[in-house]
């Protein structure tokens, strides 16, 4: 969060994995109750209705827009991070993004839907918050989580978003993304997780839970035995393996080109991927694309103001 003259800045990065904001991090999943849920946290107060939030993940929903989860998720994201500095009322200007191919067609209904309300109360997990929507900010995916550094990007470059849902693939040449050469595959970190999932089932016939899969896919380890490990990490093994023959596709030569990696599945291909550190960097911070929105956020406005 950042504070620009009398109103904050919170960038929100809505995954279909994890909803992710400078400091936070929460999973997808909202469930609708028509009353207070029984356990504790991470609890959502909104027009009569409670909503449990992050017991799983949200499924691949292409039109972010299609029901009122993501601006649940947002509320939640807007309290998590006024939270961190004791604030329960505030102005704010969301800074967000939107897949590399889809932001220039979705970029005006998906700032229409999260500005639907200028004033709104809700509670989360049992505090009252009353935020006022004063603006908002909607940026491609990706290029955020690098843009700090790009500046010092001399010849080419490409960058390989890597959420739950897709893959944003976007060439970058002596600092300057070029748009015609932006692409959006529907190769995200869910497919390993999907694949793992099933491996272990069909090789075992153990039904092994999401959660159990992702730290081995984050991590490279989970207190369970090698049988189920092993399935797990070839898998994992494999899908990495996809991702560098999908970008491939698009040219991708590790000789000539500079390979940097954000997201979620950053994860998956510093743990099990087979490349030369050297040419490609990997930046695991799940928060890195939303520290990016916010930067360019206040960017952009002081740009305007000058």
């Amino acid at each position: 969060m950042t504070e620009y003259k009398d109103f904050k800045i919170i960038a929100v990065d809505h995954g279909y994995g994890n909803i992710k904001t400078a400091n936070t991090v929460t999973r997808t999943g909202v469930t609708e109750y028509d009353s207070e849920p029984t356990f504790k946290g991470n609890i959502l107060e909104y027009d009569g209705k409670w909503y449990k939030v992050g017991e799983r993940h949200k499924e691949f929903e292409a039109d972010k827009t299609a029901d009122d989860e993501y601006y649940l998720l947002t509320l939640v994201a807007i309290a998590r991070e006024l939270n961190q500095e004791k604030i329960t009322e505030a102005d704010v200007h969301i800074a967000c993004g939107l897949p590399l191919k889809w932001v220039r067609t979705q970029r005006k209904e998906f700032e229409d839907y999260l500005m639907r309300r200028k004033k709104v109360t809700f509670k989360y997990n049992g505090v009252e918050y009353k935020v006022r929507m004063v603006g908002c900010t909607v940026l491609p995916q990706g290029y955020p989580a690098i843009v700090k550094d790009a500046n010092s990007y001399q010849g080419t470059h490409m960058l390989a978003d890597i959420g739950n849902g897709t893959m944003n693939i976007m060439y970058i040449i002596d600092k300057k993304p070029i748009e015609e050469r932006c692409w959006t595959e529907k190769l995200g970190a869910n497919e390993c997780m999907i694949k793992a999932r099933n491996a272990v089932m069909d090789e075992t016939g153990a039904k092994i839970d999401e959660a159990t899969v992702e730290r081995v896919l984050r991590f490279g380890e989970a207190d369970i035995p090698e049988k189920y490990l092993g399935i797990i990490r070839r898998v994992a093994e494999e899908y990495a393996d996809e991702i560098f023959s999908a970008l491939r596709k698009y040219e991708y030569n590790p000789d000539l080109v500079k390979l940097h990696i954000v997201g979620g599945g950053a994860a998956i291909i510093k743990n099990f991927g087979k490349y030369d550190p050297e040419r490609v960097e990997i930046i695991d911070d799940i928060c890195a694309n939303a520290k990016g929105y916010e930067y360019i956020a206040v960017h952009n406005l002081r740009r305007k103001k000058s």
